[in-house]
């Protein structure tokens, strides 16, 4: 069990209020908060051995290369990735597809077939798209059902030889749906497809193993783990990141420049051009191993209770629906109550110093299924309490009562 308490002090934004209220920081799927051991670490880089990686021989250079190739390796680790050089580092969840959608340009054919889910965030649609627009390739959809999960025995009929690749997130950021992925990965390899995952909304909540999901594509973002923004990471099969070509040209991804042709680097630095945000590289480290030591195990028990004790509460308001009840779920309740919009609820609790997001999430085919503008989404994490979620539900109370 967590010390909810101890937890809590490790975060200095928790005790701030916001509109003279104490925050109630319900937009955990946007963003985390960070614990004071990453803000430490952000400032103790600055100050120590700040410096370029790779390419210097004096001694800070050497430290800071040192701590961002360690930081790989925590990452490594962390997700059991095979080799420490399949770990890339991004900007962020969004970066990773596009580095991936980028190489299939060179790779799919007119006809070909890429299945995206229905539940996907734009970031994993809209690349997509593009690489289709650009290559001839046709764009497949797996429907899901009015609870939000993704219908597997349609998933089933669209794979076939033409399927070159599927994209699906592990969990939805508009519902928090927990999709089958491993089932997903296996029976698209059966048809020889590579599979992208969406981690973005995952990673906070569990510790994906790549190797035993057999994923060929994992990408998430270091913000939502705690860690600092512009900050993320691909995982790639390493026989795939050979095979696909640099998504940009520039310093260190190169072995030879010369006018007449230049060769690229070997892995990991193909797909790291330029100076990467070295602060962030190696902190995003510092973030994995504080989650690490809160524990995933403790994390989700205390997540699952949220979840739990929050539908319920929320379910005693009159006129409100959630939309997202799937059997595997993660802690995400989207909802809104009948005959008000949900901006304008979203607006009047923030003034009592609830922070939830409202609109549609990046997921606008999702609001179009459900024939809706958008939900009130309150996500939570570990450092958040059921006596929050008391404090959500009064202000939500008091909200309709003034829009009534």
């Amino acid at each position: 069990m967590l010390d909810i308490n101890k937890i809590r002090a490790d975060f200095p934004i928790l005790s701030q209020k916001v509109n003279g209220k104490p925050l109630v920081y319900f937009d955990n799927g946007a963003t985390s908060q960070k614990p004071q051991v990453v803000i430490d670490a952000i400032s103790k880089y600055y100050q120590e051995i700040n410096a370029n990686i790779h390419r210097g021989v004096h001694t800070l250079s050497q430290l800071a290369t040192d701590a961002y190739e360690a930081s790989r390796g925590k990452i490594q680790n962390h997700i059991n990735a095979k080799f420490a050089h399949e770990v890339l580092f991004t900007s962020g969840t969004t970066h990773g597809i596009n580095l991936v959608t980028n190489g299939f340009a060179s790779i799919l054919k007119p006809g070909d077939e890429v299945l995206v889910s229905a539940l996907e965030h734009h970031s994993n649609i809209v690349p997509w798209q593009m690489l289709c627009e650009k290559t001839g390739a046709i764009l497949r959809v797996i429907p899901m059902n009015q609870d939000g999960e993704l219908i597997m025995a349609e998933y089933d009929k669209l794979l076939s030889d033409k399927t070159k690749v599927v994209t699906v997130n592990h969990i939805s950021n508009a519902l928090g749906t927990v999709n089958p992925i491993k089932y997903m990965i296996d029976e698209a390899h059966k048809f020889g497809a590579a599979v992208l995952i969406d981690g973005a909304q995952a990673v906070p909540h569990l510790k994906p193993d790549v190797q035993e999901l057999d994923c060929d594509f994992y990408a998430f973002s270091g913000h939502k783990i705690c860690g600092p923004t512009g900050t993320g990471i691909l995982y790639g099969k390493e026989a795939w990141l050979n095979k696909l070509p640099p998504y940009q040209g520039g310093g260190e991804m190169i072995k030879e420049v010369t006018f007449e042709k230049t060769t690229y680097a070997e892995l990991p630095h193909k797909f790291e051009a330029g100076t990467p945000n070295i602060a962030g590289g190696i902190v995003l480290g510092t973030a994995v191993d504080y989650m690490n030591e809160v524990g995933f195990d403790n994390i989700q028990q205390q997540e699952l209770e949220l979840l739990e004790y929050g539908t319920k509460r929320l379910l005693e308001i009159e006129g409100l629906k959630i939309f997202g009840t799937a059997k595997e779920k993660t802690s995400v309740i989207s909802f809104n109550i009948e005959g008000i919009h949900p901006y304008d609820i979203g607006t009047i609790i923030d003034k009592l110093g609830i922070a939830v997001r409202t609109g549609h999430h990046c997921a606008q085919p999702i609001m179009t299924f459900f024939n809706i503008p958008g939900t009130i989404r309150a996500s939570f994490a570990f450092y958040n309490t059921k006596e929050e979620i008391d404090a959500m539900v009064a202000a939500v109370k008091k909200a309709q009562l003034m829009l009534s």
